[in-house]
């Protein structure tokens, strides 16, 4: 069944071109997640076979996401918060959690959403909770579209490098995820540094 849908996909990608490339990325960011890289992947093979401008590739796959998260955030904004204030204490999310999330995402919102668009099985849903604590709409844009840009990029350079040999992907798919977290953990380690010392001079 796993098989079937990826073959879906990839003949998707192939026979729609950008425009197949942003459907599935929407639908990969928002409410129907999959494996990104059984999108991009191809996209970048197929540029390197000379059937897609790469360029035109990565900029379909960075819109699709940057789409499919603005759609999980206003599905947050417009329904999210009353669901939960109303139905939240029956799985234990009180309005006191629902205060400090968004009093979260009001000081760093920026750096979650960021981090959080490179991070598997987390990159999308972060939209959600952004939407919840109603970040700014400009700002959660932007960083959704560098995160979203970085992840984008290296999985059609990898397709269009070695998107004939899967296992060499995945070999490499896990070494990039791999260094993604520890760069990140050091990144938000500084992070938490700079901010502590803010406080701290305050």
């Amino acid at each position: 069944m796993l098989h079937e849908i990826v073959d879906f996909i990839v003949n998707t990608v192939s026979d729609l071109g950008y425009i197949g490339i942003f459907i599935m990325m929407f639908l990969e960011s928002s409410f129907f997640p999959f494996p990104s890289e059984v999108v991009m992947v191809p996209a970048g093979y197929l540029a390197s076979k000379g059937e897609m401008n790469i360029y035109m590739a990565i900029g379909a796959g960075i819109i699709g996401s940057l789409a499919g998260a603005v759609f999980n955030y206003f599905l947050a904004v417009k329904y999210g918060r009353a669901f939960l204030s109303k139905y939240g204490k029956y799985v234990l999310v009180k309005e006191e959690t629902l205060q400090k999330m968004e009093d979260f995402f009001a000081k760093h919102g920026h750096i979650s959403t960021f981090s959080g668009r490179l991070i598997p099985a987390v990159r999308q849903y972060i939209s959600l909770p952004a939407g919840l604590a109603k970040m700014n709409l400009w700002k959660f844009s932007l960083y959704t579209s560098l995160g979203a840009g970085i992840w984008v990029l290296i999985l059609t350079l990898l397709g269009y490098f070695i998107g004939q040999n899967e296992a060499m992907v995945k070999e490499y798919l896990q070494m990039i995820i791999v260094s993604i977290l520890v760069l990140l953990g050091v990144l938000i380690f500084f992070y938490i540094r700079v901010k502590m010392k803010k406080e701290i001079i305050k």
